[in-house]
C-alpha cells in the first residue's frame, strides 16, 4: 500500500542526500503548446536520473544485518547507479547485474560508486532472471527497479516538491516504463490535490503498460525496441498494473521520432540534456498528444544520462531534418578540375562544406565517373531549394542522402 504518510517518511530520510532538482517554466514550449508548462529537471539529479530516490529509500529501509549481506540489483543504467550509490553510502556490498551490452560508459558510472558488476544475458529481462537468482543464492536482498513499495515511495516524494513550489497544477505527466516513478508521484499528487490528473507517456517500441492500460489487464511484449532504454520494460507486473490502474488517469503513445525531436528541443531551446525516457513527456505536448491548453502543467525530466554516440545521431538527424544540413552524391565526370567547378557552386550558394568524399572505384559507376558525396551546413528549406535548382541546372547527377 502507497500512502502519502510513507512517502513523507521517504521525503525525510532523502533530505540530506539527493538534490532538489529545480522546477522551471518553459516559455518556449509554453508558447507553442498554449498552456503553462513547467519542467521538473531529474536529469539533474545526483547519478543523472530519479531513479536515486527509490534506490537509496528501499536501501535506508533495510535492517543493518540484510545491509551487511549486501544487495543485488539488475539494471541497465539509472537503477544501477543509484543502488551502487545507495550502496556506497551505508557501506553496503552492491552487486549489479547489467546486459551484455550495456554501453562502457554506463558500466564504468556504477563501477566509480565501489559496485561489483556482472554483465549478463541479451536484454534486461535475462539480467533481471539471472539477479533474482543470484540474490537468492547469495542470501542478499534484492532491490527491484520499481515493483517495490520503498522504491516507489521514494520516487513519489518528486511530486512532494512540484507541489510545494507550484501549487496550481492541474496534470503532471510522467514517464512509464515498469510503472514504479508514475505510482509514487500519482499517489502524492492525488493525496495532496485530487484533482490533478496524471498522465502517462510510453514510448511506441515499448507500449505494453499503455496495451494494458486500455484493455483493462496486464499484457506483455514480444519484445521492445526503442531509444528511450528508461522505460525499455517488455513485461508488465500485475502488482504495478493494478497501482497504474488505480492512480493513472491516461496513458499515451509517442513515436522514437517524436522523442529524438523532444531531445533536440530541449538541448538547444532550454539548454537541457536529457535522455530518451526523460524527454516522452515533452514529446508528447510537442507532438500534441494531450489536451492542455490554458492549463498548468509540469513535464518530469526523469534523466540525461544519454549516451553520447545515441545524442550524437540525434544531432545529425535532426540537423537534416530542420534543413540545417544537407547530404548529397553527386556524379561528376573524372577529370581535372571537375571537384573545383562543384564546389564552386557550394561556395556561391553560401552552403559550407563540412565533410566530403571521393569515389571513383565502385562498380556502380560508368568509367570515367566519379561519385562525391558531401554534406553541407544549409540556412534552411529554401537554401537547399537554391542549391537544388542550381545543380539540376548545371546539369549534375545527384542524389540526396
Amino acid at each position: 500500500m502507497i500512502t502519502l504518510e510513507n512517502i513523507q517518511k521517504a521525503k525525510n530520510k532523502l533530505e540530506d542526500i539527493i538534490r532538489i532538482t529545480p522546477v522551471a517554466y518553459a516559455p518556449i514550449l509554453s508558447a507553442q503548446c498554449d498552456a503553462n508548462i513547467y519542467l521538473k529537471k531529474e536529469n539533474l539529479q545526483l547519478t543523472g536520473s530519479f531513479k536515486l530516490r527509490g534506490a537509496f529509500n528501499k536501501i535506508a529501509s533495510l535492517t543493518k544485518e540484510d545491509r551487511a549481506q549486501g544487495v543485488v540489483a539488475a539494471s541497465a543504467g539509472n537503477h544501477a547507479q543509484g543502488v551502487a550509490y545507495s550502496s556506497k553510502y551505508f557501506g553496503c556490498v552492491a552487486t549489479i547485474v547489467m546486459p551484455e551490452a550495456t554501453p562502457l560508459t554506463k558500466v564504468t558510472g556504477v563501477k566509480s560508486h565501489g559496485a561489483t558488476v556482472i554483465l549478463h544475458g541479451a536484454n534486461y529481462d535475462e539480467a533481471y532472471k539471472f539477479a533474482t537468482s543470484y540474490a537468492k543464492n547469495e542470501n542478499k536482498t534484492f532491490v527491484h527497479p520499481y515493483a517495490d513499495d520503498e522504491v516507489i515511495e521514494g520516487q513519489g516524494t518528486i511530486a512532494l516538491e512540484l507541489l510545494e513550489e507550484i501549487d496550481n497544477l492541474d496534470m503532471i505527466v510522467v514517464p512509464i516504463g515498469g510503472g514504479g516513478l508514475i505510482t509514487g508521484v500519482a499517489a502524492a499528487a492525488k493525496a495532496l490535490k485530487p484533482s490533478i490528473k496524471i498522465i502517462g507517456v510510453v514510448a511506441s517500441g515499448a507500449n505494453a503498460m499503455k496495451r494494458s492500460f486500455d484493455s483493462d489487464h496486464p499484457q506483455d511484449s514480444m519484445s521492445v525496441k526503442t531509444i528511450a532504454d528508461g522505460i525499455a520494460v517488455r513485461d508488465v507486473i500485475p502488482k504495478m498494473y493494478s497501482y497504474v490502474k488505480q492512480y493513472v488517469d491516461d496513458i499515451v503513445e509517442v513515436e522514437d521520432k517524436e522523442c529524438a525531436s523532444a531531445i533536440l528541443f530541449l538541448l538547444e531551446q532550454h539548454k537541457l540534456v536529457v535522455e530518451g525516457a526523460g524527454a516522452v513527456g515533452a514529446a508528447a505536448v510537442m507532438h500534441q498528444k494531450l489536451d492542455i491548453k490554458g492549463k498548468n502543467v509540469a513535464l518530469i525530466l526523469s534523466g540525461g544520462n544519454i549516451d553520447v554516440t545515441m545524442l550524437a545521431q540525434i544531432i545529425e538527424k535532426g540537423l537534416v531534418k530542420s534543413a540545417r544540413k544537407m547530404n548529397l552524391q553527386v556524379t561528376l565526370i573524372d577529370k581535372p578540375g571537375s571537384l573545383k567547378s562543384l564546389t564552386n557552386i557550394f561556395e556561391y550558394l553560401s552552403a559550407n562544406i563540412v565533410q566530403i568524399d571521393y569515389d571513383r572505384d565502385s562498380v556502380s559507376l560508368d568509367f570515367g565517373d566519379a561519385n562525391v558525396t558531401i554534406g553541407l551546413e544549409t540556412k534552411g528549406f529554401e537554401h537547399q531549394e537554391l542549391i537544388r535548382e542550381q545543380l539540376k541546372s548545371d546539369g549534375y547527377r545527384f542524389i540526396e542522402l
